[in-house]
């Protein structure tokens, strides 16, 4: 414990008799400062002892520290000593090294021709056992050693390669001539191959692959590899998945067998091709390629499918240096017949199944397609200016009909899917964009000309003229139609047709001829306009049956009960379900823009509708309310022109009621201030006290 000099001298004084209150005994300063005194001393000679004994180690340490420095410099001095001697042992060993490789390198030029000679004397006693036409020595007798005996025949066959024909010649005579033996022999190392392989013995599968690698008969021994790898591997309905099954085996075993792993597999996976593949692709297409078009598309596909996958499976293994080239020119050796003439049969399929799916529609309405004119765009130009210009003929009853169908335009979309996907599958890349533009014109000539265009013109001669009565007005829903049929005509345009043309020439051609179709249909909807006309006949009718001449002029002008002409109510109601038709029928600006002419056509009906009535106070005031009613109805247009005409028309409608002291400020007021003096003139001569002297006289 450390050393407190305080609590020494209490304990020093609390053990000293009168040194403190213990036991109650006085306290002796006299004792204490004897018993401090003594104690003092006892230190004082106690340091002395120690510091003697302290400088005794010192001595004894700084003598031991020099014997230690003297005797390291003494091992030093050794080591030194002793690596001296290690460097002039390793120069030794370096001469000695130097000899024994010198004295090696004579022994083996020695050596190397004496085992030559031995050599030599070995392959001439085997020669000339084969010239005695008897076998006598154990390599060839025992089957065990079928190693040795391969690798003495292979040498023999080098030899005999050298021999002049004539000597070959007599040499081949004889009945055990090493070329029968050579041939034997390497039958029967193939037949150990074989045997060992069905054995799953690869180690012996790999040693006698390996004797034979310097045979005629390797090729023929990796033959017998393939074949047997294919026994049983081709049991289910499923070729390619068996084929890649058993590239995948074969891949982990074919390298621990053969030295060229590569070279073996490559030669499976060939034979799988043109032999397995090609004769199965034969009889799943033979069967259908001239009786059914469309399974044998179908088989094409698929099969060209199954096969393209198999081979991006098979890119995965060691192949060689190009597996790429290699593949595809395997797959090409399949399918060449079959591409070569594929978009012809595509094409005829195509136009045949297009025809049926038109035609069995069609006879399902009952209905006999007629001629309809196909002059292009100018002749459709010029049937607009005819059709302005001179009067309608009798228009044909459709009877409701479109003539448009949801599920032929979605079979011959999907049709036409289904051919671009196997167009972009089965067509070599540069005829890609031209196979997939003569797809594209076939959907063009059978959707958009054989059932579009023809129902389009169907619905313009079935518009009845502007003076028949309870017309139905189908042409609108034949828009609808059309407008919805070509939206999905166009999501499969830049969907499936863009991806195969859009890095080349033949986009250009594709928007233009889509353009064409689009311009052409729009003029027959232009030609669609006769539809306003009979609109505003139907107007006319209901006007001409509901309006009465006491309407606006009644007996009792004191007993007027009613807000609205019933005229009004249901000229009103129909504007309202034709806007809401031509909304749904149509999209974009072309809403906007039949609204309009539809819009300005009513007013210019209620116009002149309204000129053909005199007006009492009473009737100009209902002539007012039914305009206002007339407004509400034209705000479902949301055309800001037509609005406006109708606002215009209400304000002079104000005209026949205003009394005659304030017309001329009615006349001057915001709405009406820009008229013509003679329109203005016009609505107040429907007055019935027009011809009163002081309502002229104010007017003029």
């Amino acid at each position: 414990e450390p050393f407190v000099a305080d609590e020494y001298i209490e304990r020093l004084a609390w053990r000293t008799p009168g040194g403190g209150s213990r036991g109650g005994e006085a306290f002796d300063p006299k004792r204490l400062l004897e018993e401090f005194v003594n104690h003092i001393q006892e230190l004082q000679v106690m340091d002395e002892r120690i510091q003697r004994k302290v400088e005794k180690l010192e001595q004894q340490c700084l003598k031991e520290a020099k014997e230690f420095v003297k005797k390291v410099q003494e091992l030093q001095k050794s080591n030194q000593v002793a690596f001296q001697h290690f460097q002039e042992l390793d120069e030794h060993i370096s001469y000695v090294a130097t000899k024994v490789c010198h004295l090696g390198d004579q022994l083996e030029g020695v050596n190397t021709p004496r085992q030559r000679a031995v050599e030599a004397q070995k392959l001439m006693k085997y020669f000339n056992e084969f010239l005695d036409g008897e076998l006598k020595s154990d390599v060839f007798t025992n089957s065990e050693k079928i190693k040795e005996a391969a690798d003495i025949i292979q040498k023999l066959h080098l030899i005999a390669q050298e021999l002049p024909f004539d000597s070959l010649m007599d040499f081949c005579c004889y009945p055990l001539s090493f070329p029968g033996k050579y041939h034997d022999l390497e039958c029967q190392l193939i037949q150990e191959f074989t045997s060992a392989q069905r054995r799953g013995e690869i180690s012996r599968m790999r040693e006698v692959a390996a004797v034979l690698l310097h045979f005629k008969g390797y090729s023929h021994c990796v033959d017998v590899y393939i074949k047997q790898c294919q026994e049983g591997a081709f049991l289910r309905n499923d070729v390619f998945e068996d084929a890649a099954i058993l590239c995948q085996r074969v891949n982990k075993q074919v390298g621990e067998v053969f030295s060229n792993p590569e070279t073996v597999l490559a030669k499976l996976i060939q034979n799988i091709f043109e032999v397995k593949l090609q004769s199965y692709v034969k009889d799943q297409l033979e069967e259908h390629r001239k009786s059914d078009a469309e399974q044998y598309l179908k088989n094409l596909y698929d099969l060209y499918t199954r096969t393209t996958n198999l081979s991006s499976k098979l890119m995965e293994f060691n192949l060689g240096t190009d597996k790429q080239t290699f593949l595809s020119k395997l797959i090409k050796s399949i399918f060449i017949s079959y591409l070569e003439n594929y978009i012809e049969v595509e094409i005829g399929y195509l136009k045949s199944r297009s025809a049926m799916i038109l035609q069995r529609y069609y006879d399902s309405k009952n209905h006999q397609k007629r001629s309809i004119g196909t002059g292009g765009i100018q002749d459709l130009k010029e049937r607009i200016r005819q059709r302005t210009n001179l009067p309608l003929g009798p228009s044909i009853d459709t009877h409701g009909e479109t003539f448009l169908s949801q599920e032929v335009v979605v079979n011959l979309l999907q049709e036409t899917k289904q051919a671009f996907e196997r167009c972009h599958r089965l067509s070599d890349p540069s005829d890609l964009p031209k196979n997939a533009f003569r797809i594209f014109s076939m959907l063009v000539e059978f959707l958009c000309t054989e059932h579009i265009d023809y129902a389009l013109e169907t619905g313009l001669a079935g518009i009845p003229s502007s003076d028949s009565k309870n017309a139905n007005l189908y042409f609108l829903d034949v828009v609808h139609q059309a407008n919805t049929i070509f939206h999905l005509f166009d999501k499969q345009f830049n969907d499936h047709l863009m991806p195969l043309i859009s890095s080349s020439p033949k986009l250009s051609e594709c928007l233009q001829k889509k353009k064409d179709i689009i311009e052409q249909m729009e003029v027959k909807l232009d030609m669609g306009i006769d539809t306003l006309n009979c609109m505003i006949g139907q107007m006319k009718h209901i006007l001409a049956a509901e309006q009465r001449k006491t309407d606006f002029k009644p007996e009792d002008e004191n007993n007027v009960l009613i807000q609205y002409t019933n005229a009004c109510v249901k000229v009103c109601g129909y504007v309202r379900k034709q806007v809401e038709k031509i909304r749904n029928s149509m999209d974009g600006k072309n809403v906007d823009t039949v609204l309009m002419e539809l819009g300005v056509r009513f007013h210019r009906l209620i116009y002149e509708h309204l000129q053909q009535y005199s007006y009492s106070c009473m009737g100009g005031m209902l002539a007012i309310c039914d305009v206002a009613e007339y407004r509400k109805c034209a705000k479902d247009f949301k055309i800001a022109l037509v609005l406006q005409l109708f606002d215009t028309l209400h304000a002079l409608c104000n005209l026949l009621v205003v009394a005659p002291d304030n017309l001329k400020q009615v006349c001057s007021g915001e709405q009406l201030a820009n008229l013509d003096k003679n329109i203005l003139h016009s609505f107040v001569q429907l007055r019935v006290d027009y011809r009163s002297a002081r309502l002229a006289r104010h007017f003029s």
